[in-house]
């Protein structure tokens, strides 16, 4: 019987042989990149981030979804959904923990903001913003109410117990006469201000304003996600991930670190649910099926389960798609699906693939061990784990 480190040493000898068989099509730009000063690498995704910025405005006609579907509308739902994914993946990518759910934290984001700021809600109505982080705040605490219970679950008994809270979150949006089923609530809120005419600045019909915003919280998350990942919790999701059974052998309290996860996920799903409904403009409980939910897992193995920058593309890529090429919307499943397979058979890792910076310094470090008299240059991907 094989032992838990036993298994993990060997699973390392088989992905490091395979590393070394079949060096990657980006080695090159990884090379370049952590060969980069810090500053030179701010300066880069700084660059990066004004073309992100600049997307609706400039509206490229190879890439356009006009005229089927407003460019900048297309933009703010690719947004979105990169949001979204960016949580799944906290979740699936950096915890290993299989959710089918995770459209249940979308949709509680949904309804809060609904409740709180709709004119057919009965509730307490707060300003639109404040709603956003009671959001997250909500959808923790779902998070936790059900991680509690069935952390301790694993693999696919994991995955079916996250996939009932999905529908469940469905159904009771359908039979609580407060949450208005397919009725739904209509005129939810959105951030204050108007323009030079009088007119709401984040109006349903404004996509550029709703993009910023949302390009805005991503970036905030990501470089909170980025420094999380290199902190001690980022390490314990990277080894229970790996080996569960070997983790606790290490003294990891995996449980714990499973539930971080849980309601970090959570949180960012609820806050992508309250930005989606404030786009919207209406919420009713047609919008949060399992299929969505579906999606938001492909986007996150299209990117690459792992890597928060790939779960943005892929995020990105599930919601552009269908509004793109608006004649084949209807079969974006059997296209996705597709696709998975596709890089199942020759990219398993995803687009971008994980890429764990388990090291604050390591590239800092790195240079300085290949600076030192007699030594050899260390290779640029072993120290980041991938």
């Amino acid at each position: 019987m094989t032992t838990p480190m036993e298994g993990a040493g060997a699973a390392q000898a088989h992905l490091d042989e395979q590393s070394e068989a079949k060096p990657s099509r980006f080695a090159g730009l990884t090379r370049w990149w952590d060969g980069l000063h810090r500053w030179q690498q701010w300066a880069v995704l700084a660059v990066a981030a004004v073309l992100v910025y600049l997307l609706p405005v400039l509206n490229p006609p190879l890439i356009t979804s006009e005229p089927s579907n407003d460019f900048p509308i297309t933009c703010v739902t690719m947004a979105i959904y990169a949001l979204a994914a960016l949580g799944l993946n906290v979740v699936v990518g950096q915890a290993g923990l299989l959710d089918l759910g995770y459209i249940g934290f979308f949709a509680v984001g949904a309804y809060v903001t609904a409740l709180w700021t709709s004119q057919d809600s009965s509730f307490v109505h707060i300003p639109y913003l404040w709603t956003l982080p009671l959001a997250m705040i909500v959808t923790v605490f779902f998070g936790i109410i059900l991680g509690l219970p069935t952390l301790r679950l694993r693999g696919d008994y994991l995955a079916i117990v996250t996939l009932g809270f999905g529908e469940i979150i469905r159904l009771l949006a359908t039979i609580i006469p407060a949450l208005k089923g397919q009725t739904g609530f209509q005129n939810v809120g959105a951030p204050p201000g108007t323009d030079s005419d009088g007119n709401p600045i984040f109006a349903n019909n404004k996509g550029v304003p709703w993009y910023w915003l949302t390009v805005t919280i991503i970036i905030i998350v990501m470089l909170l996600l980025g420094n999380l990942e290199r902190s001690r919790a980022g390490r314990a999701w990277v080894a229970t991930r790996e080996d569960e059974d070997a983790a606790e052998i290490m003294g990891v309290p995996t449980f714990k670190f499973k539930l971080w996860a849980f309601a970090i996920g959570a949180a960012i799903g609820g806050l992508s649910g309250a930005l989606f409904g404030g786009l919207n403009g209406f919420v009713n409980n047609q919008k949060f099926d399992v299929q969505t939910s579906m999606l938001f897992l492909a986007a996150v193995v299209l990117g690459g389960a792992g890597n928060k920058f790939g779960a943005v593309i892929g995020g990105a890529l599930i919601a552009y798609i269908p509004l793109r090429f608006t004649g084949i919307a209807e079969y974006k499943y059997l296209i996705f699906g597709a696709i998975l397979v596709l890089l199942m058979i020759f990219r398993s890792q995803g687009l971008l693939g994980a890429r764990n910076h388990l090291l604050t310094y390591a590239s800092r470090a790195r240079r300085w061990l290949s600076d030192r008299p007699g030594s050899t240059p260390a290779p640029a991907t072993k120290e980041s784990g991938s």
